[in-house]
């Protein structure tokens, strides 16, 4: 049940922040009366610097959530399943790759998928309301307040303010601000202290046999290879946005920026679903790797009591060094210095391997969750309701493109994935009635059951 709970939560926080981050150019005030929930959410995060806030609070929650499930689904030591070879299991469940799987496809792509193109819809819902709420609540706590002082250090180090829609602190509200910066600073420091204490100790639930000094240097290598991934999707956003002779003259820039953008822009999307499974896949080996487990009879870390102990096996330390180190500094990197991103060897490097994640065919079930998805709660086309943006500005409410944050400082990522499914899928579907059969029984009996809980409501009332 928790592990259905955070998963249903996580699809939440990602297609939240497609929708909301979709929806901020356009003018609210012409969905006010048809979604009144997403014009609620619409009217917290366009004002000021909101959406800045939001999207700090929201990515610890994702790195969380994450961190949570890999502690919930984890299998037992000695599981067994359905008499299943032992190399079977030990690849799809010891492993933690059938987690990966699930995580990937039912809590991130298929509601990022459906999120893209049905904003409104999407957040017209009190449980998208509470998620805003989680996510700048924790912005407020000050937790994440270091990354505001690491913006100003990268963009004062790149020669470029970071624009605000808000004018400078002054009096108790910089007093405030610095306070938690300050506070900031001390908890990551704590962090960072408990954790490497804990590696060099091997007191984790990283797995037997792994030396803790490889288990200390496993832990930066992917936390620079989540940064890496991290940064490239806010570099290439704002590559899309400028010239082709601005993209940079170096080697790999231009390499890197010809392999995006070949063809008909299918590598693009195709890179976030990549990209999307390596993430969660660090993400989980991140959380075996910084996440406390004190052996039955073993003494408590630093002898702390079992309470203090008990926080620190809930793997919170470890997603707030993973968001800061790992997430938003580079991602603050890479919006301060886009091009030169581009121009690291590594970006071209592991944009090829994220097309070769995406090539696999591995996450295009997520096309079908979202297929069933979208049809079992009626989930409507952004035009449905408010038409596209030319039909927009013809009755006068053009979009406002600079109400979307950009630039040294904001961690605005790419927009959505593919405008329809691969076209794999759609050939499968046209050529083979019975997956056609398949998906729309998936949806009927989907429909059944909650008509069936509905009945048993009406008959319990």
């Amino acid at each position: 049940i928790v592990l259905w709970a955070l998963l249903i939560w996580l699809s939440m926080v990602e297609g939240g922040q497609a929708s909301l981050v979709g929806l901020a150019p356009v003018q609210n005030d012409i969905y006010a009366q048809t979604h009144e929930l997403s014009y609620k959410c619409t009217s917290i995060t366009n004002k000021g610097d909101n959406l800045d806030r939001y999207l700090m609070g929201r990515q610890f929650m994702v790195i969380f959530i994450v961190f949570l499930i890999n502690m919930s689904g984890a299998p037992v030591p000695g599981a067994t399943l359905w008499g299943l070879p032992t190399w079977v299991t030990q690849v799809f469940l010891v492993t933690g790759f059938a987690m990966i799987l699930l995580t990937c496809m039912v809590g991130q792509l298929a509601s990022q998928v459906n999120a893209s193109h049905c904003m409104l819809d999407y957040i017209n819902n009190y449980f998208a309301i509470f998620t805003l709420y989680v996510a700048m609540t924790i912005e407020a706590t000050g937790v994440m307040h270091v990354s505001y002082l690491i913006a100003m250090i990268v963009a004062k180090l790149a020669g470029k303010p970071i624009e605000s829609k808000e004018g400078p602190r002054t009096g108790l509200k910089a007093v405030l601000f610095w306070g938690r910066v300050l506070f900031s600073i001390g908890v990551l420091g704590f962090a960072l202290a408990v954790t490497l204490s804990a590696l060099f100790q091997g007191k984790t639930t990283m797995w037997e046999g792994v030396p803790a000094g490889v288990s200390v240097v496993l832990f930066f290598v992917l936390m620079s290879v989540v940064g890496m991934l991290e940064g490239m999707q806010i570099a290439f956003f704002a590559v899309t946005k400028i010239k082709k002779e601005e993209r940079g003259k170096s080697k790999f820039a231009v390499k890197t920026c010809d392999l995006l953008f070949k063809g008909k822009g299918r590598n693009l999307p195709g890179f976030m679903v990549g990209r999307q499974l390596s993430v969660v896949t660090c993400f989980f080996v991140v959380a075996r790797v910084t996440t406390l487990s004190i052996a039955e009879g073993e003494e408590n870390l630093w002898g702390v009591s079992d309470t203090l102990q008990n926080f620190f096996n809930t793997g919170i330390l470890g997603a707030i060094i993973t968001t800061v180190l790992a997430s938003i500094t580079w991602q603050l990197v890479a919006s301060a210095f886009p091009i030169a991103f581009l121009s690291n060897p590594l970006t071209y490097i592991f944009l090829v391997i994220c097309l070769a994640f995406e090539a696999t065919g591995i996450c295009q079930g997520a096309w079908v969750l979202a297929w069933i998805m979208k049809k079992t709660i009626n989930l409507q086309r952004d035009e449905v309701y408010i038409g596209t943006a030319e039909e927009r500005e013809k009755d006068g409410h053009k979009d406002n493109l600079t109400d979307l944050p950009g630039g040294a400082g904001h961690m605005i990522k790419l927009p959505g994935f593919y405008d329809e499914a691969p076209d794999a899928l759609k050939s499968l579907v046209a050529s083979d009635p019975e997956v056609k059969k398949w998906m729309e029984s998936m949806e009927a009996s989907i429909r059944l059951n909650e008509e069936e809980v509905a009945e048993v409501s009406d008959q319990v009332a």
